[in-house]
């Protein structure tokens, strides 16, 4: 049982023979009343202030809790966008190698075509000096010839002319050597 000021104020004390003086012992109790009443306030205002300490202590513990959890999601998050940030910038790079290989494949065949074109060309431009000269050749012989042939031609219209001047006959030569027209 709890002893309170209101207790010790009404308390009665019986009378006794030899007892103690009745007034010094009313003005003492009335002292402790006081004393004690202070003392019992006090510690009422102690109790609540340490329930309430012990309440905002809770709170804090909850919101540590919280604050904790939030740093692990927050960390959590982080560490997967950093690597969804890794596994997209390692796919941008696969394929940014990707199309640079493809790119070196058709600029080497596009190489490959354009050196196999130019070899077609010049064998082309070689079998074409080769036509050309065995063509300019065959027209000077041609030429040739037919200065050959017109000497000729000429020698035997004027051998026959002579001929005939000897005979008294005026034939002509008509024939052609070679392949004067």
């Amino acid at each position: 049982m709890t002893l309170t000021p209101l207790d010790v104020h009404n308390k009665e004390f019986r009378k006794a023979f030899r007892g103690y003086d009745e007034e010094e012992v009313d003005e003492f109790l009335d002292r402790v009343v006081k004393e004690y009443e202070v003392l019992f306030k006090e510690n009422a205002g102690l109790k609540e202030a340490l329930q309430a300490k012990d309440s905002d202590i809770g709170t804090y513990r909850e919101l540590e809790q919280t604050l904790q959890k939030t740093l692990v999601i927050a960390q959590q998050t982080s560490d997967e966008m950093k690597n969804g940030a890794r596994r997209e910038a390692d796919a941008v790079i696969q394929e940014a190698r990707l199309k640079a290989e493809q790119i070196i494949a058709a600029a080497e065949e596009q190489v490959k075509t354009i050196i196999r074109d130019y070899e077609d060309i010049r064998k082309e431009a070689q079998v074409f000096r080769v036509r050309f000269r065995s063509f300019l050749r065959s027209q000077l012989e041609l030429i040739g010839e037919e200065e050959d042939v017109r000497f000729d031609q000429t020698f035997f219209n004027e051998a026959a002319v002579g001929e005939a001047e000897v005979t008294g006959t005026s034939k002509k030569a008509d024939f052609k050597i070679g392949n004067s027209a």
